[in-house]
């Protein structure tokens, strides 16, 4: 099934405002804190690089 123009299917980002961005950074940092020690390493990366990107666009968003 094709998407129609203007859907959220559209592979773009999800526009978030700040306090959104900081309760996704607080589950994520939450959620890496309770992996367990059989984690892929990858996910562990993943995670980490999500959670550095958002820390850099909060800390971004309160130096304007």
């Amino acid at each position: 099934m094709r998407a129609i123009a203007g859907q959220m299917s559209d592979n773009r980002p999800i526009q978030r405002n700040r306090e959104q961005k900081q309760r996704q950074l607080r589950e994520l940092k939450e959620t890496l804190a309770g992996m367990k020690s059989h984690t892929s390493p990858s996910l562990r990366a993943s995670l980490t690089s999500k959670i550095a990107a958002l820390e850099a666009e909060l800390g971004g968003t309160k130096a304007r």
